[in-house]
């Protein structure tokens, strides 16, 4: 085999690799926009707490290139998999959900259960006092958080694939940010402590889900006529689609705080220096 064909090959793998992990997760854009409003969704002296090393948090840093690490396809939670809205009878337990539902339970991902496991280890970091580990979770918490938000990534039909919308997911989650850039205005209410942590994300599928046909069919609607996704396709989809992405990104900045501060106030509320 020729040696450029290798390394062709070899490059097409590595961007496979770096590219996957990061396939279910909102764009940079608006995971940085869901963080800085998150710390303002807090009360003092958390907020203060955050405000003064949020260029620590490491999608803030100057240096930053995007969310933390993903986890893969384990990061959705296609519900309409295993079960018909509004997922009354979904289980809350993980390992009940494999025994009920089998393999598709494992193809559904793991999303609310990464929230579970993240918001457990935000909490061992504010009793450890350990400021670095605080920030580094924080961070991680927040997309978790913030990608239970996105009706894209509760569906089987996360990509559009399902109703001739290839590359939905991209386009919503990351290419419409970008695209609205400073018009992207979030407003969420305060945080708010959580009495159960693991039940609440739990009812966070429902309320997000109900926005995934209203998604689909604007989407549709701004591509309609058009013959590729250009600038005017953008101009649509914002027209059309933005506001569902404001109230989407909105509302995980309230649950992304709301989560910090429980786990604060479940550490005992440590003074942080």
């Amino acid at each position: 085999m020729p040696r450029h064909v290798v390394w062709i090959r070899a490059a097409l793998l590595l961007a496979v690799f770096l590219a996957g992990p990061r396939a279910w997760a909102w764009g940079p854009v608006a995971h940085q926009a869901v963080l800085t409003k998150a710390i303002d969704t807090l009360p003092n002296p958390l907020k203060a707490f955050y405000k003064n090393h949020r260029l620590e948090l490491p999608s803030l840093a100057p240096d930053a290139e995007g969310p933390p690490p993903e986890e893969g396809p384990e990061r959705r939670f296609a519900v309409d998999r295993l079960l018909p809205f509004p997922f009354l009878d979904l289980p809350r337990s993980e390992t009940e959900t494999k025994a009920r539902f089998g393999e598709e339970a494992s193809r559904a991902g793991r999303l609310p259960w990464l929230i579970h496991e993240g918001y457990a280890r935000l909490l061992e970091a504010f009793k450890a006092g350990d400021k670095a580990r605080i920030l580094v979770e924080s961070d991680a918490l927040a997309a978790l958080v913030a990608d239970l938000k996105n009706p894209l990534a509760l569906t089987d039909n996360a990509d559009g694939q399902k109703t001739g919308q290839h590359g939905l997911f991209v386009r919503f989650s990351a290419r419409l940010p970008e695209a609205m850039d400073r018009r992207l205005k979030l407003s969420p209410e305060a945080a708010r402590y959580l009495d159960d942590p693991k039940e609440y994300s739990f009812g966070m599928i429902a309320a997000t889900y109900i926005w995934l046909d209203n998604l689909l069919y604007q989407e549709a609607l701004a591509k309609r006529g058009k013959s590729g996704y250009t600038e005017i396709y953008y101009e649509s989809f914002e027209l059309r689609c933005g506001e569902i992405l404001r109230d989407r990104l909105s509302e995980a900045a309230a649950d992304a705080g709301s989560y910090w501060y429980t786990a604060w106030v479940a550490a005992g509320k440590p003074e942080l220096k």
